[in-house]
């Protein structure tokens, strides 16, 4: 049953992602020209990379304790 659920999302997840591929026009690559001449996508970039690692020292954190409540238990 959980191997059917799984499978039933990944098929969700790829139907989704479609939409994303086909959402192409010019109003997109005018926002990003706008961004890449002023500079300002390194910032955005920089920010989306702060964030992401935070995310990932903070979850490598919570996983160290969980596996030293488990030994203790």
């Amino acid at each position: 049953m959980r191997k059917l659920i799984q499978t039933l999302l990944l098929f969700i997840c790829c139907f989704i992602s479609l939409g994303v591929y086909a959402q192409t026009g010019d109003t997109q690559n005018a926002q990003a020209d706008v961004m890449n001449s002023n500079g300002k996508i390194y910032v955005v970039m920089a920010v989306v990379t702060v964030i992401v690692l935070g995310l990932f020292i903070y979850l490598t954190g919570i996983e160290r304790k969980l596996k030293k409540l488990e030994k203790n238990s």
